[in-house]
């Protein structure tokens, strides 16, 4: 949890230079912090820093990682202040003797601020190693800071290795980067590495809070709280736009003034066009699009409002804390949350998506009002996935709770387990139906001890009942076994014919061939191992009986097309039945 800072009782030497100074200091240096108690949203590296300090563990190499304008480099200078501080070396740095002003004014001659970026080649690396060996002018320890250190080339980082290994033991190294994962190994094992997380948009606001009041300006909390969101976690960040803010208002910062800086929606016209997408009403929401770009506001900053809104109505759907919510604020929690119950978690994944790509498109193309209108209709247009979610479902394991289960071919190859007379009246027009059992009767009992020796008989009495058993397309891919036998104590193998060969490689999947044996095990009353075998094809029919014919491949998609999944399903893809097995 980031530390909350109050102002200070009286402004430091170093910001009274700054302010003295006939030219004019922006924000985010005047209000640079200048001791670890004033450093925002990094306790655990002040924390680190002091007791280094306090036990005399101070070491000879740091690397400061971390985003933009998270306190990277100031934590670098105070660390500095803290070691060379005429009154130190101390954990709180005093700032009134001349050293300290010194270093908070990057001025000091011995602590050298390097831009990596500017001074990244082996000849300045050269110059620094033939410089580390002169003794510190007035100060205990010469110290470079060298920002964006990820930026030196690899030949300067190896010749930098031995004098970073061993340092002469008035010379310290500080690096600061935003891109760790450039710097070699070689280096990052010589350092002491600290992580800086981004400063939490609650520590922003009250940073903020204390400027503005400093500046003698005041500011509605809702204006902060957008920027400290716009800033997204980098402190400089927001005091850049905090320095606009002031340039661009008078004595009061208003939320309105936010949004005609930055171009953004105001709160109103975003949850009327978010109303609207989650209403469906593609014409209401393309009037208010329209409206707010008429006000002036970027169609890209509106999109990505948009996105962002959508995003915290999915984390409210899926059930998060307030605190998770990234881009609303505390009062919109009621009203996302009834849209989020009103679209659907898999809808709003839909329109998180349409928006992305939309966004991506808009980036590369001079019609970005174009593109976003065409999102905003197509996320209009969507139905409720969520229900479609179900109906997959459905048609993948058969709805039990109305006993249907997906339809399947008239012929079948004949069996020596002969269907049950129930099985048999379920038969009907090509598709096969479970009968419906009912709920509060108790389970049936085993036809047998579990003690006694399986028989072929009981096997195949039992198998006949265990498919019963079965539900969906497993139940169905079982129904094609030609015949069950006993391979073994407690081990049975079902075979399929040739031809059949698909439904035997189902049964062997890992969740079907549980459920079959969970279903014998209900029926039998003890455990047994299934195997599967594929046994020689049916031979056809006898002379004396006419041969069976099974239907065309038109009049099976035309039997197909009139089961009720089927149906919705073409119905909502707007699909055609290509292909009938």
């Amino acid at each position: 949890m980031a530390k909350k800072t109050t102002p200070p009782a009286e402004t430091s030497p170093a910001r009274r230079d700054e302010e003295k100074s006939p030219e004019y200091v922006v924000v985010a240096r005047r209000y640079r912090p200048q001791s670890f108690e004033e450093l925002v949203g990094q306790p655990q590296v002040a924390q680190a820093m002091r007791n280094a300090i306090a036990t005399n563990r101070v070491g000879h190499a740091y690397l400061f990682t971390g985003a933009r304008g998270v306190g990277k480099t100031s934590t670098a200078r105070i660390f500095a202040k803290a070691l060379n501080c005429e009154k130190g070396p101390r954990a709180t740095p005093c700032n009134e003797c001349d050293i300290c002003r010194s270093i908070a004014t990057g001025e000091d001659v011995d602590v050298l601020e390097i831009d990596g970026a500017s001074n990244r080649g082996i000849d300045e690396i050269r110059q620094l190693r033939s410089n580390v060996n002169v003794r510190p002018s007035r100060a205990r320890f010469k110290i470079y800071i060298i920002d964006e250190v990820h930026m030196l080339t690899n030949q300067a980082f190896n010749a930098l290795l031995k004098t970073l290994e061993e340092p002469p033991e008035h010379v310290k190294f500080i690096f600061c980067t935003t891109d760790p994962e450039k710097i070699p190994i070689t280096v990052l094992s010589r350092c002491q590495r600290f992580d800086f997380a981004p400063v939490k948009a609650d520590a922003i606001v009250e940073r903020l809070r204390h400027i503005v009041e400093s500046e003698g300006v005041t500011a509605e909390s809702e204006a902060l709280q957008l920027l400290a969101r716009r800033a997204a976690g980098s402190m400089r960040d927001s005091q850049s736009l905090l320095e606009q803010l002031l340039s661009f208002c008078g004595a009061t910062i208003t939320a309105d003034d936010v949004h005609a800086m930055l171009g953004t929606a105001r709160g109103g016209a975003l949850d009327r066009l978010a109303a609207r997408l989650v209403e469906r009403n593609a014409a209401a929401a393309l009037a208010e699009l329209n409206h707010a770009v008429n006000e002036g506001v970027d169609v890209g900053q509106l999109a990505e409002q948009i996105l962002g809104y959508f995003r915290d109505m999915m984390a409210t759907a899926v059930g998060c804390a307030e605190d998770l919510m990234l881009h609303t604020g505390v009062s919109d929690q009621p009203r996302l949350r009834a849209a989020s119950e009103q679209m659907g978690l898999e809808t709003i994944l839909a329109a998180v998506q349409i928006l992305d790509h939309a966004l991506i498109r808009m980036r590369q193309s001079a019609h970005g009002r174009m593109l976003l209108e065409m999102a905003v209709v197509r996320i209009c247009a969507l139905e409720n996935l969520d229900e479609l979610a179900t109906l997959v479902s459905q048609m993948r394991d058969g709805d039990a709770t109305s006993g249907r289960t997906p339809a399947r071919p008239v012929t079948r190859p004949s069996a020596s387990v002969s269907p049950s007379p129930e099985k048999k009246n379920a038969v009907h027009n090509g598709h096969a139906t479970s009968s419906v059992k009912n709920q509060d009767s108790p389970p049936a009992e085993p036809d047998f001890a579990a003690d006694r020796e399986l028989t072929p008989q009981i096997v195949e009495t039992s198998w006949r009942r265990a498919i019963d058993e079965l539900a969906g397309l497993t139940k169905q891919y079982a129904s094609y076994a030609s015949a069950v036998a006993i391979s073994g104590p407690n081990r049975l193998v079902l075979s399929f014919p040739e031809n059949y060969n698909f439904q035997k490689e189902q049964c062997e999947r890992p969740e079907n061939k549980q459920k079959i044996e969970m279903a014998l095990k209900t029926v039998l009353g003890i455990t047994v191992a299934l195997s599967f075998q594929t046994s020689p094809a049916v031979s056809p029919p006898t002379p004396s009986e006419p041969p069976r014919r099974g239907p065309t491949r038109q009049q099976l998609i035309a039997e197909i097309r009139t089961h009720p999944l089927v149906q919705e399903a073409i119905r909502l893809f707007d699909a055609e039945i290509l292909k009938a097995d």
